[in-house]
């Protein structure tokens, strides 16, 4: 488990400021380790510090929240709390999200057991395919009418050792008198089609495979107003599966084998229970747009039920037990963490009981130019870098000198501050601007390696300064 600085530094590699965040979010997750080294009777005393960032869009926060479940290993999801609606109205109930982190963590941990049995779901799918293979009707030279397998003729030689008998083809060749000698041609065969099958020469040989599947139609699971229904639970037993027949090649066969073996192992009650401990354990649920449900509401709000929504999130925060197909899961270890930008409300606009479920409060800063700067060349997953490598795909190689990218920041700065601040996002805005015509005309000669330099006077070229007016004309009709 890494310690908050290095967990810090993990998130430095790709969000570039915003310490103050990244440091509250460490400390949680370091917590989380602690908490597991501490005596079992205190252990379920301890509580995680569900966190609220404040900060305007396209700064980091839905990032942060989830390079860290990355670097935890641990299962996540984001909801937006507009998307909820208080119980008694349609829509989403709020037990959703949970049912929605188990799913996450039934996914990450079927996963994990899928790469755990690859190598025996290979040696399976290998010895199932060389049984086909052999038994091929295109690959039994020695059979008869009477005989149909040469694992069946082999037997038959086995039980009448010793014998002599003539035994011929379908077309009436003779083949070999010698029962003792013909077993031994028959093993040599079969020995040829293993040796032939792994040094990769039958790979486009064609085999009928034998598949079974559900019977239930469009997946296992039934979907209603707040229900989830594992209809493959309450089914699967009683509805007999059905069996296909399929020709296809060996590569395809392999594939369907080792994923059919990975599915079986991997459906088990065993996998089942530690993925709902992981999501009890390890999970994080990121609230995005909580600023949205704040304040009190009135008869005369077009939203009647946002303060309703807000007591229904209050005992999925406090820790209670939730229902999902898998079992009942517990929220009370789960970690929280809630964002929006608050521009029109306060957190001291949540009721009371929620906000003290979120004692951690960090504000995130609006981006500056110098960080525009640094967001376009320094993080692993830098702008620039994407569409170096989008272009590299249709032989365009860019470059960027300094002052291209310094008039990048300024323009993203300037725009932000005289339109909406949409944040790191507006960089791809000034960036699609840029390279318009080059995304347009890239892939034409895809043969030909193009290098293409951007300087500053590109830049000035190519993108004016109305470009914040010029959005609405260009992608609204």
């Amino acid at each position: 488990m890494l310690t908050p600085r290095e967990t810090v530094a993990e998130l430095d590699k790709y969000i570039v400021g915003q310490d103050n965040a990244k440091r509250a979010v460490a400390i949680a997750l370091r917590n989380r380790y602690r908490r597991l080294c501490v005596a079992d009777g205190m252990r379920d005393e301890i509580f995680p510090n569900n966190i609220i960032m404040m900060g305007p869009t396209g700064v980091g926060k839905t990032e942060i929240a989830r390079r860290l479940a990355k670097i935890a290993e641990a299962p996540f999801v984001k909801v937006e709390a507009t998307k909820f609606t208080e119980v008694g109205y349609v829509g989403r109930d709020v037990d959703s999200m949970i049912r929605d982190l188990v799913e996450a963590s039934v996914k990450m941990t079927t996963e994990l057991k899928k790469k755990e049995v690859y190598e025996a779901a290979c040696e399976d799918a290998d010895r199932k395919i060389i049984k086909l293979l052999q038994n091929s009707e295109e690959e039994e030279p020695f059979l008869t009418p009477e005989i149909t397998s040469l694992t069946e003729l082999i037997e038959r030689f086995r039980q009448e050792e010793g014998k002599s008998r003539e035994l011929v083809s379908s077309d009436g060749e003779e083949i070999i008198r010698d029962a003792a000698e013909r077993e031994k041609r028959i093993d040599e065969h079969l020995r040829k089609i293993e040796a032939d099958y792994r040094a990769g020469l039958l790979e486009d040989k064609i085999v009928e495979l034998v598949t079974e599947k559900s019977q239930l139609p469009g997946g296992d699971t039934v979907m209603a107003v707040g229900l989830d229904i594992d209809a493959g639970g309450l089914f699967g037993s009683l509805l007999p599966k059905q069996r296909r027949k399929m020709q296809v090649t060996v590569k395809e066969a392999r594939k369907i084998l080792i994923d059919e073996y990975s599915e079986n192992a991997a459906s088990s009650e065993d996998t089942i229970s530690a993925a709902i401990e992981l999501a009890e354990e390890k999970g994080i649920v990121f609230i995005d747009e909580i600023d949205k449900i704040a304040g009190k509401s009135n008869a005369n709000d077009h939203d009647v039920s946002r303060e309703g929504v807000q007591r229904d999130i209050l005992p999925v925060v406090e820790g209670c037990s939730v229902k999902t197909k898998y079992g009942f899961v517990k929220t009370h270890h789960i970690l929280f963490i809630a964002a929006g930008a608050f521009h029109l409300s306060k957190v001291s606009d949540l009721i009371p009981e929620l906000q003290g479920r979120f004692p951690i409060r960090v504000e995130l800063s609006s981006l500056t130019e110098e960080d525009y700067k640094l967001i376009l060349t320094q993080p692993q997953n830098a702008v620039i870098k994407q569409y170096t490598a989008l272009l590299a795909a249709d032989n365009v190689f860019i470059d960027f000198d300094d002052e291209a990218i310094s008039l990048i920041a300024k323009y993203a700065a300037e725009f932000n501050d005289s339109c909406e601040d949409i944040g790191a996002r507006r960089l791809h805005s000034v960036l699609e601007k840029l390279l318009d015509d080059v995304l347009f005309c890239a892939g034409e000669n895809a043969d030909k390696p193009l290098n293409l330099h951007i300087t500053g006077e590109y830049v000035k070229e190519h993108v004016s300064g109305d470009f914040g007016a010029m959005q609405p004309d260009k992608y609204i009709v």
